[in-house]
């Protein structure tokens, strides 16, 4: 699947927070996702350790669980980074 055209600004990423209404949005190798619909982002802290609005390319390494967590139906491709 190939990603969406929008460009999502480094700014917009870190105000993706769940805070104020916004959705949760997390970075992957330069791809940004919408987590705001999945049940372990729900309190806005995935796991005690990731919170959204950041880039977790160098955590993920770290996780229990490979990158095919992304492609869970509750995640949604948003678009790409700006590099």
């Amino acid at each position: 699947m190939e990603p969406p055209d929008r460009i999502v600004s480094i700014s917009e990423l870190r105000r993706s927070t769940g805070e104020r209404g916004t959705r949760m949005y997390v970075a992957y190798k330069s791809l940004v996702y919408d987590v705001t619909d999945c049940l372990r982002w729900r309190s806005g802290l995935h796991e005690g350790l990731h919170f959204p609005g950041q880039d977790l390319t160098a955590e993920l390494g770290e996780a229990p669980h490979l990158e095919e967590i992304l492609k869970r139906p509750c995640v949604m491709v948003v678009g790409t980074l700006e590099s």
